[in-house]
């Protein structure tokens, strides 16, 4: 198996607790610890929700910015100039910026400044009137997560992308349990080889997006032949807000990137029976018979 150099993707999503200068501050730190890619989420919630979900109390209250779900929603959410101006500081420290879309509304506007990768969420992978738009109307590589999806549906995904022949070039596709966290006996790992398996000649690549705890076995993601890693990403666990518990605050962030390079490096075959490195102490310590 041919390896590809892993990129990291760190997920801030609503880590920002609805402010921007957080929001700044965490595109620094995962930039310092070694991300590639820092990401967001864009939701226009009147269309994402019902009117009941909208009205509705939060479910867990002690999370909430707002009276009710959807002013919890929109206190979090940032607008498009706001994302602009994320892209732009991305593009001054040499970071990648992209954002998860939720909706048609969410997707037509993320693309009028062209980042160069989008983000489709598990919960969203089967609206298909999203997908046309990202698929029809948008030039950039497009990341879907597979998370509480079932094989019937994923291939009605991937034969979607392909009826424009935008699968092969632009489309990757993410191993995903959705759960916050989720237990290392439900990550299934071996799904990203069925992944690989099954569509690795119909994408462009396979990934992993991981809400376990710790940094354990991302490394065996990439060993498995991911070549994307996204992780949620906060500066404070202990924060307000669901996803928080879920993510890796920076020194986490530093040794997954630090680790996944030396993965990276380990895994090649020998170019030689005996390594270069090898030949001192074979000529010093090698047993011969005498």
């Amino acid at each position: 198996m041919k390896f590809k150099k892993p990129k990291v993707i760190a997920e801030i999503g609503c880590n920002h607790k609805g402010d921007f200068n957080i929001a700044i501050d965490l595109l620094n730190k995962a930039k310092e610890c070694g991300s590639d890619v820092a990401k967001f989420q864009k939701r226009n919630n009147k269309e994402l929700l019902t009117e009941e979900q909208y009205k509705a109390p939060h479910p867990n209250q002690s999370n909430s910015y707002g009276d009710t779900y959807g002013a919890h929603r929109e206190f979090l959410e940032f607008n498009v100039d706001q994302h602009r101006k994320l892209k732009e500081h991305c593009d001054a420290i040499g970071l990648e910026y992209s954002t998860s879309v939720w909706d048609v509304t969410s997707a037509k506007e993320m693309i009028t400044f062209n980042p160069g990768l989008l983000k489709v969420p598990s919960a969203c992978n089967n609206h298909f009137e999203m997908l046309k738009v990202l698929r029809d109307d948008y030039k950039g590589e497009v990341h879907l997560s597979f998370g509480m999806t079932n094989q019937e549906e994923e291939r009605e995904i991937i034969e979607f992308f392909e009826k424009k022949d935008q699968a092969k070039n632009r489309l990757i596709i993410y191993s995903c349990t959705s759960g916050y966290p989720v237990p290392f006996k439900d990550v299934c790992l071996l799904e990203i080889v069925r992944l690989k398996k099954e569509y690795g000649n119909r994408v462009k690549e396979v990934g992993f997006s991981g809400h376990h705890l710790g940094i354990a076995i991302d490394n065996a993601a990439v060993a498995l032949g991911a070549t994307w890693v996204e992780r949620h990403f906060t500066i404070d666990r202990t924060w307000k807000g669901t996803d928080h518990a879920a993510s890796l605050e920076p020194n986490g962030l530093k040794k997954l990137c630090r680790d996944l390079e030396a993965t990276y490096d380990a895994l090649n075959p020998k170019g030689s029976e005996i390594l270069d490195i090898e030949k001192v102490q074979r000529d010093k310590l090698k047993f011969r018979k005498k």
